[in-house]
């Protein structure tokens, strides 16, 4: 998943706070620009987690499935 020290809240948040003083702050365009990279880096590793998860996610529902329907047998 993503870096260990840097949980999925605390990604979510920081997206957060970029995109609130991109709509609230007037900034520069190089200030915008660099903005909008952090927050592109930040939607990818968030993307990545959340694919992650949703395997880890699937793996375990056929697991229980398996086990559910090895059971009626």
């Amino acid at each position: 998943m993503a870096a260990k020290s840097e949980s999925y809240e605390n990604m979510i948040k920081k997206l957060d706070d970029i995109v609130s003083s991109m709509e609230n702050k007037e900034l520069t365009l190089q200030e915008t620009m660099k903005s909008y990279e952090q927050g592109i880096k930040l939607c990818n590793k968030l993307y990545k987690y959340l694919n992650e998860a949703e395997g880890k996610v699937k793996i375990l529902s056929n697991e229980q499935e398996e086990d559910f329907l090895g059971n009626e047998e």
